[in-house]
C-alpha cells in the first residue's frame, strides 16, 4: 500500500517525506483494519518528525487521528464489522494513518453516525479525548468546586474542543486565551464566556474582568512559560491540568497554594496501561454530539490528497502556531 513516510527526523527546511510503498499493517487479534478517508493533523506529530528516526532499513510512517472505513476486523474485536464508518486515534508506538490502511485497536475506535462527514470526524478525535481526559477525571465530571476554568490556547485543536465540552455538559464559567483578532473570535464562537491575550498579564486580564481566582487551568501551549502566571491566577487548592509542560519545575510553585497538577498524554492508555475502552465511548459520544448539533466540529482548512506537497503545507501551517481549529487532508476513495 501507499504511505507518508521518512527515514530520518528532519525539521521543516529539510521536509523528506515522500510517498512510498510499505507493507501492509499486520493485523493483532485486538485490532481493526482501517482504509483512511481523512487525516486529521496535529502539531505533536510535526515534533515527532523532529525527534524520531527510523530504524535502519525502516520507515517512520506518523499519523493517529482519522476517519475511514472498516476493512477486515481481527478475532478478538467486538462492535465492529468490515464497511462500518469509523473514526479514531491509534497507538504512538505503530506505524500511523497517513497511509491508504491503518491497523488500530478496536478499543480506540468509534462508530460514525451517517450524518457525520469523514473530514468533520477527523477532526475530532485527539482533541476530543485530551480535553475530556484533562478535564473530567472522575466519574466524568470536574473537580469538586470548579466554577471557573480557564484555557490557554484556547484556539486550537484542543483548546477549541475544551471550551465546547465544558459549555456542554458543566455550568462552569470558560476563559479562553488567544491573541490575534481571528483566534479571539474563534474562542468565542466555540463559546468562551471570556477572552483574553496569554501574551499579556493574565492576572491583571481577570482582575479588570472582576475575576479574582480561577478555580482551574487547562494548559494547551506554552505551560512552562505561563507557570508562574497560572500559580498566580488559580485559587488555593486550585487545578492545573497541562499537555506540554516540560522542563524542570519547582514543586514549590504548587505547594504553597496546595495545587494539582495533572498532565495528559492520550497514547497513556493503550501504551502504559488504563481503560483503554473508555477512548472508544468517549468518541462515540462525541460523534454523536456533534451529529446532534450539541458539539461542532472544528475543521478550517481542508487540504486534499495523500502527498508529501499536502503533508508539507499541513506541517508548514501546524508549525507557524497560528492557526485555528483543525487541519485536515481528505484522502480520495
Amino acid at each position: 500500500m501507499k504511505a507518508l513516510a521518512y527515514e530520518k527526523a528532519h525539521a521543516l527546511d529539510a521536509f523528506a517525506i515522500d510517498l512510498v510503498e510499505v507493507a501492509e499493517p499486520r493485523l493483532r487479534d485486538g485490532d481493526l483494519l482501517v482504509e483512511v478517508h481523512a487525516i486529521g493533523i496535529n502539531p505533536g506529530e510535526a515534533g515527532i518528525r523532529q525527534t524520531r528516526s527510523a530504524e535502519p532499513g525502516g520507515r517512520v510512517v506518523l499519523g493517529w487521528e482519522f476517519a475511514g472505513v472498516v476493512a477486515a476486523a481481527g478475532p478478538a474485536t467486538t462492535g465492529f464489522a468490515a464497511g462500518d464508518r469509523v473514526l479514531g486515534t491509534g497507538d504512538s508506538t505503530r506505524g500511523g494513518c497517513w497511509a491508504e490502511r491503518v491497523a488500530v485497536d478496536h478499543r480506540v475506535v468509534a462508530k460514525l453516525p451517517d450524518r457525520l462527514s469523514f473530514t468533520d470526524a477527523a477532526s475530532l478525535p485527539i482533541g476530543v479525548l485530551t480535553a475530556w481526559e484533562s478535564l473530567f477525571r472522575d466519574q466524568d465530571a470536574l473537580p469538586a468546586g470548579v466554577g471557573r476554568v480557564l484555557v490557554i490556547g484556547g484556539a486550537g485543536g484542543v483548546g477549541s474542543m475544551a471550551t465546547q465540552l465544558l459549555k456542554a455538559v458543566t455550568p462552569v464559567f470558560v476563559i479562553s486565551t488567544a491573541s490575534r483578532p481571528e483566534s479571539r473570535k474563534w474562542a468565542t464562537a466555540m463559546g468562551a464566556d471570556l477572552v483574553i491575550d496569554h501574551h499579556g498579564d493574565l492576572a491583571g486580564q481577570l482582575h479588570s474582568a472582576g475575576i479574582g481566582h480561577v478555580d482551574l487551568v487547562f494548559s494547551t501551549a506554552g505551560t512552562s512559560g505561563h507557570l508562574a502566571a497560572i500559580v498566580e491566577v488559580l485559587r488555593p487548592f486550585g487545578h492545573l491540568a497541562s499537555i506540554d509542560l516540560t522542563g524542570p519545575v519547582d514543586p514549590g510553585a504548587f505547594t504553597g497554594k496546595s495545587l494539582s497538577l495533572h498532565s495528559e498524554m492520550v497514547f497513556s492508555k493503550i501504551t502504559a496501561g488504563g481503560d483503554v475502552a473508555s477512548q472508544g465511548r468517549i468518541l462515540a459520544r462525541a460523534a454523536e454530539d456533534v451529529a446532534a448539533g450539541r458539539l461542532r466540529p472544528i475543521v478550517t482548512t481542508t487540504l486534499e490528497g495523500l502527498t508529501a506537497e499536502t503533508m508539507k503545507t499541513a506541517h508548514t501551517l501546524a508549525e507557524s502556531g497560528r492557526t485555528t481549529g483543525k487541519t485536515v487532508i481528505q484522502i480520495a476513495g
